[in-house]
């Protein structure tokens, strides 16, 4: 039974009997590994750590079982129960928390959960403040004289005026639109916020999946295959167009209205360009497997585009060290640094719809606007019985680079810019056991042309 651990927490499949995968037994052991770093690192025994969950069936549960641990070791809880991972990060701030866990696996399917580890400044645990919460031996003992507290807070309201009062979003140019937008929640905590925040614009609010039951009506990540009834609510109740979140709500996927996908991609890509608009000196920062057309809009107004290592933290740390306000990645995250430091699809919209309202034009003449290239994405699964070495391969990859004057990078896995223009990123999930592949030319020829060589050479080193 799988059982991940890396930047983004631990994430497991849940098992029926408690005896594989996310058990209670390894609940547990995160999280006093986590509180016994927080007291360490912070030199305190008393604090308050902040925790919710999205809509997954197994969520309430884990959720109270995290408690009555934070609790018996003495630590005060804040309970933001049916939630999202950025209204968790806002509320570590806001409410002076000293780290946070919020219950989620992501994108993963129905079957997994998992506890993503946050830190006081609610951002995700940087890999080597990961490391070292895994490692720990010497772990925090129950507290039999003094027990924790648990105060519970609903955070929609506060997260959402949170959004209504960046200067970036022009709530009175997105209500004289009077758009009409179909949501899909994927019956998780989206299907409450999204619809809350699109109230607040006077927005004509067509709801999908939204009951946050976590009876996930399609696979959960919002990729076109899965949006297939997305598309034809849009095109059936005429709107201007579908919203679409993953159940932990820090990845925003657009569908215009015509029904085709504005391309998760895209997200970031639109929204780079309109904060770019509004501020001439900044940065830009996106991971290493998001589209080229970040780097094109960047240059577009002179700014400087850098790559960091995928990972939320990975984006957060650049876009700190090199001063951007705006980052992401192409799996439909957008980080607005005026906001917060973390991926989340609430300001995203937010700004997507005020740059739609401002230009009062369509979603499709919005995403014709912008560099168009072709995408690959692909996931090779690992098996027990695999041979492969990733480390080995990405040394083959290295050779051929260098024996043909190719570019290269190996801060994740290992990216390889061509000649013609297009790239490949080769590396290990974080999430998954597989390997990811991502693939970006101008052409759908050259693209497939790149994908066949590694896919080739994949093969034959895993013979």
């Amino acid at each position: 039974m799988t059982l991940i651990k890396s930047i983004s927490g631990v994430r497991g499949i849940i098992d029926s009997d408690d005896t594989l995968g996310l058990t209670n037994i390894e609940i547990q052991k995160c999280v006093s590994q986590f509180v016994s770093s927080i007291c360490i690192n912070n030199h305190v025994k008393q604090f308050k750590i902040a925790i919710g969950r999205d809509g997954r069936v197994s969520g309430p549960r884990i959720l109270n079982f995290i408690a009555d641990c934070l609790v018996s070791y003495g630590v005060d809880v804040l309970n933001l129960d049916l939630t999202t991972t950025p209204s968790v990060q806002l509320a570590i701030i806001s409410e002076k928390c000293l780290g946070g866990i919020m219950i989620s696996a992501s994108h993963n399917p129905a079957e997994w959960n998992g506890l993503k580890l946050l830190n006081k400044k609610g951002e995700f645990l940087s890999k080597k403040d990961g490391l070292e919460v895994f490692n720990y031996q010497s772990l925090i003992q129950k507290n039999i004289h003094s027990k924790g507290s648990v105060a519970k807070l609903d955070y929609l309201t506060h997260h959402i005026q949170s959004i209504l009062d960046l200067v970036d979003v022009n709530i009175n140019a997105i209500k004289t639109r009077k758009l009409r937008i179909v949501v899909d929640g994927i019956n998780s905590s989206g299907g409450v916020y999204v619809p809350y925040l699109l109230s607040k614009f006077s927005v004509d609010v067509i709801k999908i999946n939204c009951v946050p039951d976590g009876n996930f009506a399609h696979n959960p990540e919002p990729l076109p295959k899965n949006l297939v009834q997305l598309s034809n609510a849009v095109k059936e109740n005429k709107a201007d167009l579908g919203i679409a979140v993953d159940p932990d709500v820090d990845r925003l996927v657009i569908v215009c209205e015509d029904g085709s996908f504005f391309g998760e991609e895209y997200t970031i890509v639109a929204i780079t360009k309109y904060i770019l608009s509004r501020y001439s000196n900044t940065n830009v920062v996106s991971n290493l497997s998001t589209t080229m057309a970040v780097k094109d809009i960047a240059n577009e107004f002179n700014a400087k585009h850098y790559e960091s290592a995928v990972g939320e933290v990975n984006v957060v740390e650049l876009m700190k060290q090199k001063k951007a306000i705006i980052g992401g990645e192409g799996s439909g995250g957008v980080i607005f640094a005026l906001s917060h430091y973390g991926r989340d699809a609430l300001v995203g919209l937010a700004l997507f719809l005020s740059y739609l309202s401002i230009n009062n034009t369509s979603v499709t003449k919005i995403r014709s606007f912008l560099p168009n290239y072709y995408m690959i994405k692909e996931k090779i699964r690992l098996t027990k019985n695999s041979k492969s070495n990733f480390n080995e391969f990405m040394q083959t990859q290295i050779i051929f680079c260098q024996n043909n004057n190719l570019n290269y990078v190996t801060i994740d896995g290992i990216k390889m810019y061509y000649k013609c223009g297009g790239w490949a990123h080769i590396r290990n999930s974080n999430t998954e056991p597989l390997i990811r592949l991502i693939i970006e030319s101008k052409t759908k020829e050259r693209a497939l042309a790149i994908k066949q060589t590694i896919i080739n050479d994949i093969n034959d080193f895993l013979k």
